[in-house]
């Protein structure tokens, strides 16, 4: 069935988010260095239905061991070149975006030299299976497609899924009664729009063509609320496209079915030694606090 694809396509979640922070990349350049653009962007109180939240798919219960990593000498990531926050070319020519940072701090925690290039995504694969590179870290979702072609590290995030509505009728909460009778918008043909029909059947579906319809029922009131990929909304709710109209409503829905498996760093098929070593500098970055410090770095309203 073509929808349960539909999460797990990079260039979709890539072109959505791009749609919102063309421009953008000057600003995260500044966020970087003192934090002037952050606080121009932010004098609005917050009035998201929950605080901000970073995702953390690591159990503390669950602590991997210490590998061997005597054998690493280098880590050659390879990004893509065009997907802000998450990949973009600094201020000073250089990787920059949260995925370069991410593979840093690995890096640092591996107390191992890497270096970061930077290629067009659709030629990510081909040049790790040719040796030309040996970690992917550019907001790769894991499907079964590529896991035949790749190994995958544990995910360090995910493309989560999250209602939206106007900031005066936000819900702490939301489950499939309480929107019975709702006008709900969403992108038509989508694994969002299935999961809706799905589990929220006493909702009043509205299809929509794209994401510039969907989010201009939503402030034009036509709908009370919208559904879609977590990611960009939380961008579109923070720029100005949106008027300042509207928030998250609920928290994130993450059923693999529908929205995929998460976002992992990609190696060679077998190259058991890097990914379990990449697995390990994961969990200890997260355990402290390193990685939250990263993510709202970059994310100001959390898709979480």
């Amino acid at each position: 069935m073509p929808y349960l694809n539909a999460p797990l396509t990079n260039a979709r979640l890539r072109r959505s988010v791009r749609a919102w922070l063309a421009g953008l990349s000057i600003a995260f350049a500044l966020m970087a260095v003192g934090g002037a653009a952050q606080a121009q962007t932010q004098p609005r109180p917050a009035v998201e239905a929950a605080p901000q939240a970073v995702p953390g798919f690591w159990d503390p219960r669950r602590r991997p061991d210490r590998p061997d990593m005597s054998r690493l000498t280098v880590i050659r990531f390879l990004t893509e070149t065009d997907y802000p926050p998450f990949n973009f070319t600094g201020a000073d020519g250089n990787p920059a975006g949260f995925n370069v940072d991410l593979a840093r701090a690995l890096c640092d925690e591996i107390k191992i030299s890497c270096t970061v290039q930077m290629r067009r995504f659709e030629t990510l694969v081909d040049a790790i299976t040719s040796n030309r590179g040996d970690a992917i870290i550019a907001s790769m979702a894991v499907t079964p497609a590529l896991r035949a072609r790749l190994d995958f590290t544990d995910p360090y995030y995910r493309a989560p899924a999250r209602f939206v509505s106007r900031r005066d009728a936000v819900m702490p909460e939301i489950r499939p009664e309480y929107l019975e009778g709702k006008k709900v918008g969403v992108i038509a043909g989508t694994s969002h729009e299935a999961y809706l029909k799905a589990m929220f059947t006493d909702a009043e579906l509205k299809s929509y063509p794209n994401d510039d319809a969907l989010r201009l029922a939503l402030r034009r009131s036509e709908v009370d609320f919208i559904f879609g990929d977590a990611i960009s909304l939380a961008f579109w709710i923070n720029g100005t496209d949106s008027g300042e109209c509207c928030a998250f409503s609920g928290g994130p829905f993450v059923e693999s079915r529908y929205f995929g498996e998460g976002i992992g760093i990609a190696v060679r098929k077998g190259n058991d030694l890097l990914r379990t070593s990449l697995n390990w500098a994961l969990f200890r970055i997260w355990e402290k606090g390193r990685f939250t410090d990263l993510w709202l770095r970059y994310f100001s309203i959390s898709p979480f």
